[in-house]
């Protein structure tokens, strides 16, 4: 997929950006080079390539996340939050509906 001089100016428009015609050159060159790129990533074929979370993990098969504990390390302040609340009930606070 490419695009033309129209489709940037049409896009500059859009975007409500003022592009001189230079500009407007460089912005059609940079938007071709990258939509030249994701054609040449779509033709590689990727069928039974598991998805990664990491990409380290490509070339590290021990490589792992290194997370905290989950453990809570501060108490719960719920009811001294709600207490300046106009309205709460059962731990939520109460607004009034604005949509009928």
């Amino acid at each position: 997929m490419s695009i033309d001089l129209n489709d940037v100016k049409r896009l500059a428009i859009l975007a409500q950006l003022e592009l001189s015609e230079a500009q407007a050159g460089q912005t059609l060159d940079k938007l071709n080079g990258i939509f030249s790129l994701v054609e040449q990533m779509k033709a590689v074929d990727t069928s039974g390539v598991e998805p990664l979370s990491q990409p380290i993990a490509a070339y590290q098969q021990d490589f792992a996340l290194r997370l905290r504990e989950d453990a809570v390390t501060e108490p719960n302040r719920r009811e001294d939050y709600q207490k300046p609340a106009p309205a709460t009930q059962d731990g939520l606070y109460l607004v009034p509906k604005v949509i009928e």
